[in-house]
């Protein structure tokens, strides 16, 4: 089950920024979305997949960590406590060690409660990486695939495998050629993909590394056969013109907005849930 906790390009009153629940405890970003869950539900959170370092998509980390260090610990106290792993890019990681984990903008929680055992471990992978977690709870392994994005900082896509094919995740991409060609030949679930800004503000969107409905098109076309896609990161405000610029293409596929609370997720043998 995937659950959409956040899917906005900023904050507003109910709009939170990215972030998705893979089951209950794998966290796909870690933008504001992630206020959105109880405190023990955050308790449960094991391994955080990070698609860039841009703040939207990783403002919740330090603040995760710090909410959750007592309720991961074992009776034997910190001897026993359950870290986080965060699984990044080299880059993505690096960032976050020097800009946020640094004791000025928030303790470093790499070495936080202890330095042999912390809140917080961290795991490097690369593109083209698949990503097992292990069953739990009755489940089969998860498989995650690190996919390409193309964006102003060294960013990633996720492909989450399952029984109708894969939900894939974009991240924030401006045009990407190098995502259809990994994705030809594969089975589609859905595709959650952002379109960040309007067609007025085309010329930003590519300064900036991310789509427009006029780019988004161009992207669409590269896929293989229909598809349902989802479309998530525009701006509060500016969602129904972006929306509507959108439902203009002549576009094959079935194109929605995402929305915060959405699920994604097998109910039965042959169905997908998508509420």
């Amino acid at each position: 089950m995937i659950r959409v906790l956040g899917c906005s390009g900023s904050i507003a009153a109910r709009c939170h920024t990215t972030a998705f629940l893979l089951d209950d405890d794998i966290l796909i970003d870690a933008g504001s979305g992630v206020g959105e869950l109880r405190l023990d539900e955050l308790a449960r959170i094991d391994h955080i997949v990070l698609s860039h370092s841009h703040l939207d998509h990783v403002l919740s980390i330090p603040l995760l960590a710090d909410s959750v260090i007592r309720l991961r610990q074992g009776p034997g106290g910190l001897s026993e406590l359950r870290p986080i792993h965060v699984h990044a890019l080299p880059q993505t990681l690096e960032a976050l060690k020097a800009h946020i984990f640094n004791g000025v903008i928030w303790p470093d929680f790499t070495r936080l409660p202890t330095a042999t055992h912390p809140i917080l471990v961290f795991h490097t992978f690369q593109i083209g990486d698949e990503l097992v977690f292990p069953a739990r709870g009755g489940r089969p392994d998860r498989r995650v695939h690190v996919l390409p994005a193309a964006h102003t900082v060294p960013g990633v896509g996720f492909g989450v495998e399952t029984p109708q094919g894969w939900w894939v995740f974009t991240g924030d991409t401006g045009p990407n050629p190098a995502l259809w060609a990994t994705l030809h030949g594969k089975a589609i679930a859905q595709l959650v993909i952002e379109t960040a800004f309007g067609n007025d503000e085309a010329h930003l969107a590519s300064i900036s590394g991310h789509l427009s409905p006029q780019s988004l098109a161009q992207e669409l076309s590269q896929l293989d056969g229909e598809v349902s896609v989802y479309i998530t990161h525009p701006k509060p405000g500016e969602v129904p013109a972006v929306l509507a610029q959108i439902r203009a293409l002549d576009s094959r596929h079935r194109i929605e907005p995402l929305r915060e609370g959405q699920r994604f997720g097998v109910v039965a043998a042959g169905d997908v849930l998508s509420s």
